[in-house]
């Protein structure tokens, strides 16, 4: 007899939900996605209102057709990819891989969940639905634009640059913030300043920490030696005296639950962990039903888990941390995906030590960052005594030293969840006003102000986010093209732009500047949120961005004059025919070629010595290496002998001569 059919993206996601349904209903695979444009040639009929060419990836045939078959044998299906557009795209291509879809509409249901839980799943079952076209058209125009720009732009970034390079309606605006920064890096202007800063002591002996604030009531800023060291004299020529103390009560809320940006942002500072490893593991946590689903711009949390989210607050760490109402929050921007929830714990009496055992350390630790975020936004505030003291010092009390200091009156959510932003401040000793101060040391310290710093993979997320670039399914993978077309480089856990990234910028930036312009890309991305809601049709957009990018290439692709990628020559001979060895840029960043090509095409890789010993072996050195992704890395010049490797920078733990 035929069973009902369901069909979801992952093996894993499979076999879990069969448990639940029980023996009336047979899970299966679809392994993502089963028709998508061809990659020989652009599949879409541009003449003819964008049409898209729809094809079985190639090696794919067997594993589709014995979908069709269990399809047709099914008395029911059930469309369970996931929740998000990608997702709907996927259960429609489903859908059109049998020809008699059309007609047998009863056959067909559209169900999702937001976790993997038996309650979740039984309940999508007994609630299906349709298939959202107008997700599936927002899809569908996403992919064909990205497929336009693609094969209209790249090719001329092969004629003029070089073969393999890409352009992309994402990828490329997220290449300009970082070249951008990198230019503001480059016209940094550094400025030496000094502060003044003075060890006192209260009558009791108790020290404590003050620096120079203000001089003659205005702002401090000493941009001379000399003026330090004359600061210091007069300062300790004189007598210390407290003017005035302020102590106010302040009071922190807690951050909100994870979306799919702020997740990776908080696993990458907390946890060192990069946007697709975070995805890799959160995708394992919610196909092994213990989060909700990862890709999610919403910060809605349910009634059932904000109720048990008190009643494990109260448990955990009494009543005195539980909210007398839930706290609720509300999406950022236009186009969150209300439907959904922010990333949670799908039972959060499930605590990190007790999955612990059962589940990889990568993944604990990342469930119990998932797990303290949601405890902690709804929990109590944090409350504070901030303390301000200003001291008077110098013949006429010129000088303003300011001593500042917090005590944490309670420490509400961030019992659970240290507060990222936590400034280490001391704890005054007993002081009161008018009373003369002793001096224990007073100083100045020298310190030059610094450039921006390099994006992080996180900072790149943020700043997409903010700049309304991309979208959650696509943060991880934009950031893995650039490193994967050698554009950038991480080093350091920071996004280091490459030579041949910033020749690709430049000439996009100066011939096709729609790609690179972030409004742009970002009216692009509210368009299709409207087209998902059902406000507008796909087919005008595309027209609208594909037709005067097709007349920009004519008209510029002949003007743009071949990039001669600069060539660094070295010292170091070729191993093969005596010609000297120099610096080329591909794909996987820059290598060492012979100056002969093309008659010898000797190269190889640049292995930079750190002069660190190896500390496995203590016989080799670290030197610098690359991951096929293009991440760097440091592993012992002895491998395969030894194959220590590590991703933090090596230090030389040597003495420093006298």
């Amino acid at each position: 007899m035929a069973k009902n059919l369901v069909i979801v993206e992952s093996p894993a996601k499979a076999k879990t939900i069969e448990g639940y349904l029980g023996r009336d209903y047979h899970v299966v695979a679809s392994f993502g996605h089963v028709r998508d444009l061809p990659k020989s040639k652009l599949g879409i009929d541009v003449e003819h209102n964008f049409a898209p060419e729809y094809m079985i990836p190639r090696g794919s045939a067997k594993r589709i057709n014995a979908l069709k078959k269990q399809i047709e044998a099914a008395k029911t299906v059930y469309l369970a990819t996931d929740l998000d557009r990608e997702g709907e795209a996927i259960a429609w291509h489903i859908s059109q891989l049998v020809p008699d879809h059309d007609d047998k509409k009863q056959k067909w249901h559209r169900i999702t969940f937001s976790e993997i839980t038996k309650p979740a799943v039984t309940a999508a079952i007994e609630h299906p639905r349709e298939v959202n076209t107008d997700l599936v058209d927002a899809q569908q125009a996403r992919r064909i634009l990205d497929r336009l720009v693609g094969y209209g732009l790249s090719p001329v970034l092969w004629k003029k640059i070089r073969y393999g390079l890409s352009a992309g309606r994402v990828q490329s605006v997220a290449l300009k913030f970082l070249i951008d920064r990198e230019r503001e890096i480059e016209a940094f202007q550094k400025v030496i300043y000094w502060t003044v800063e003075a060890d006192l002591a209260n009558a009791a002996g108790q020290d404590f920490h003050a620096i120079l604030q203000k001089i003659d009531g205005k702002k401090a800023e000493v941009s001379a030696q000399k003026q330090a060291d004359d600061i210091v004299a007069a300062i300790t020529a004189t007598a210390l005296k407290i003017t005035d103390i302020t102590t106010r009560q302040t009071k922190k809320s807690p951050p909100p639950p994870f979306t799919t940006s702020t997740l990776q942002q908080a696993a990458s500072s907390r946890l060192s962990y990069g946007t697709r490893r975070t995805m890799t593991v959160a995708q394992q946590l919610y196909e092994a039903g213990l989060i909700s689903y990862m890709r999610t711009d919403s910060m809605i949390l349910s009634d059932e888990i904000l109720s048990q989210a008190k009643q494990v607050i109260g448990d955990q760490f009494g009543k005195s941390y539980q909210l007398p109402a839930p706290r609720r929050y509300k999406g950022k921007q236009k186009g969150a995906q209300e439907a959904h929830e922010a990333i949670r714990p799908t039972d959060l009496s499930k605590t990190p030590e007790q999955l612990s055992a059962k589940i990889s350390p990568e993944q604990t630790r990342l469930y119990s960052l998932i797990w303290q975020r949601t405890l902690a936004c709804q929990m109590e505030v944090a409350s504070y005594e901030q303390t301000g003291v200003n001291i008077a010092a110098g013949a006429k009390g010129e000088y303003t030293l300011r001593a500042t200091g917090r005590r944490t009156l309670f420490d509400g959510w961030t019992r659970v969840y240290a507060d990222p932003k936590k400034v280490e401040e001391q704890e005054l000793p007993k002081l009161s006003e008018g009373e003369t101060l002793k001096p224990v040391k007073i100083y100045h310290e020298q310190h030059e102000t610094q450039p921006p710093a390099r994006y992080s993979e996180a900072m790149l997320v943020r700043k997409m986010e903010a700049e309304g670039i991309g979208r959650p399914s696509t943060y991880a993978p934009t950031i893995s093209t650039l490193m994967n077309r050698g554009y950038v480089l991480a080093e350091d856990r920071r996004l280091v732009p490459q030579p041949i990234g910033r020749i690709v910028n430049d000439l996009l930036e100066q011939n096709f500047d729609f790609v690179t312009e972030p409004a742009f890309t970002a009216r692009i991305e509210q368009q299709l949120d409207e087209v998902a809601e059902g406000h507008a049709k796909w087919q005008p957009i595309v027209a609208e961005f594909y037709n005067p990018m097709t007349d920009q290439i004519k008209t510029k692709q002949d003007q743009i004059e071949r990039v001669v990628i600069p060539v660094v020559e070295t010292d170091q001979k070729c191993e093969l025919c005596g010609k000297m060895m120099v610096i080329k840029s591909g794909r996987f960043g820059q290598f060492l070629a012979c100056s002969g090509w093309p008659d010898c095409k000797n190269t190889l890789s640049i292995v930079k010595d750190t002069g660190v010993e190896c500390e496995k072996c203590h016989e080799g050195t670290l030197v610098e290496r690359k991951t096929k992704k293009n991440r760097l890395f440091y592993g012992c010049s002895r491998y395969p002998k030894c194959d220590f490797a590590t991703w933090k920078k090596p230090v030389s733990t040597e003495p420093k001569a006298d």
